[in-house]
């Protein structure tokens, strides 16, 4: 959890949805979709929702999000900046693992300032069959840093991420900051909550 893009994302899934006659808001499509890459969100549309998407719905709504980001901006979560080069400055190997593309990641954290804190080192669903809640992602990354799983921590602001996290044998760190936030389901899955970035050197002891 870097940086504040779901809100903006929901908005406009919400808004693509309401044009095809299905009733979602903003605070629905973040309690249903968020942490889930599109083709997750398809195929729970269409079982709970029938919804069928036209072929071009999925390249639509990647257009519209993208826009709205680079309109609006995007910016960090107050205090990971600090909180991740303190982390970085001791010693531990750092990455993003997201199910969102590549070109959203790199525009997000561009546009927040983080990017560099992280070139090189950045995992997307397109990389992996099954994405979150699945752990394949987090494996992914551990392995290619050369980590143990039972040695990762994963911070997290979604329920499938904190499965994710869970199912690939790492402690999970729930940010239950999100106004939206499920706080004791996430609570439930996590290793240790935490609703400051600023706690979070301090929980891993650096």
């Amino acid at each position: 959890m870097l940086v504040d893009s779901e809100p903006v994302a929901c908005r406009v899934l919400a808004e693509v949805l309401q044009g095809h006659g299905i009733a979602c808001d903003a605070v629905t499509a973040y309690r249903r979709f968020v942490g889930l890459r599109m083709a997750s969100v398809l195929a729970a549309l269409a079982a709970q929702d029938g919804f069928v998407a036209p072929a071009d719905f999925v390249e639509r709504t990647r257009a519209a999000t993208l826009a709205a980001l680079a309109a609006e901006g995007v910016a960090p979560i107050p205090g990971v900046a600090t909180a991740v080069d303190a982390i970085a400055a001791a010693g531990p190997a750092t990455c993003v693992a997201s199910s969102g593309r590549f070109e959203k990641m790199r525009l997000t954290l561009g546009l927040s300032g983080l990017l560099p804190r992280f070139e090189g080192r950045l995992f997307s669903g397109e990389q992996v069959a099954h994405s979150k809640p699945a752990p394949d992602l987090f494996l992914l990354a551990a392995a290619t840093l050369g980590q143990r799983p039972a040695d990762c921590v994963v911070v997290e602001d979604s329920l499938p991420g904190l499965e994710a996290a869970r199912a690939a044998g790492m402690r999970a760190v729930a940010y239950t900051a999100a106004p939206w936030s499920d706080r004791a389901a996430m609570a439930a899955l996590a290793w240790h909550s935490i609703d400051d970035m600023a706690a979070l050197s301090e929980l891993l002891g650096i």
